[in-house]
């Protein structure tokens, strides 16, 4: 409830999407979506609801379809952030949507990344036909994810600086992708990427790594 009538800087950052299958083919979740702006009108006299989302499970790599799972969204007030896509496994998965989408799983599809939210995210990366090839990486707040390239996998879209805290801070960023089989490379997580919560980073699929939960950050003259 805000203590008086005026106007606010906000940063709303969704869950970011747990990571897909590991060893092989898997693709980086992507991150939460982002958006942050100032002046903010807001009343005295209203509460304003304050959602944080949760950042979705990495896959174990236990059973099909390998694919972790979406992270939740957070909301402030009438501003609404979309969770980030999960990754996917290795066999005719596309990335998933979100506000930041996954990349594509690899083993030779020739599949697309899931599609970002348009103002709050970007596109996961592709997956070319390379027999057994890598996973995309999963798109962050600053850029797409990358593509794989083969067996070397994509990296992931890079996040956000925002120093709303008073600290610099990265925020959606996306994850890289899993090598392809039997020798090719893990892609980088993007610019930022920490496996730390109130992020918003994508969750990587080398090891299992969920998505980190979402923040919400509200800054006023007191």
């Amino acid at each position: 409830t805000p203590n008086k009538n005026g106007s606010v800087e906000y940063l709303v950052v969704a869950g970011g999407g747990g990571g897909g299958r590991e060893t092989f083919y898997g693709s980086g979740g992507g991150a939460g979506g982002l958006l942050t702006a100032t002046g903010f009108a807001c009343s005295a006299s209203s509460a304003l609801t304050v959602t944080i989302g949760a950042g979705g499970a990495g896959n174990d790599g236990g059973g099909s379809p390998y694919t972790g799972a979406n992270g939740s969204n957070s909301v402030f007030h009438t501003i609404t952030c979309i969770a980030g896509g999960g990754g996917v496994g290795h066999s005719s998965n596309a990335g998933v949507a979100g506000g930041s989408g996954s990349g594509a799983g690899g083993n030779g599809q020739g599949l697309d990344g899931g599609a970002g939210t348009a103002g709050q995210g970007n596109d996961g990366g592709d997956n070319d036909a390379t027999t057994r090839g890598a996973g995309g990486g999963g798109g962050g707040k600053g850029s797409v994810g990358g593509d794989n390239s083969g067996m070397a996998a994509g990296v992931g879209g890079a996040g956000l600086q925002s120093s709303i805290n008073g600290t610099a801070t990265y925020y959606s960023s996306g994850a890289g992708g899993t090598r392809g089989y039997p020798s090719g490379t893990d892609g980088a997580n993007g610019t930022g990427w920490a496996d730390a919560a109130n992020r918003g980073h994508g969750g990587g699929p080398t090891t299992q790594t969920n998505g980190s939960s979402g923040i919400v950050i509200i800054r006023y003259l007191s």
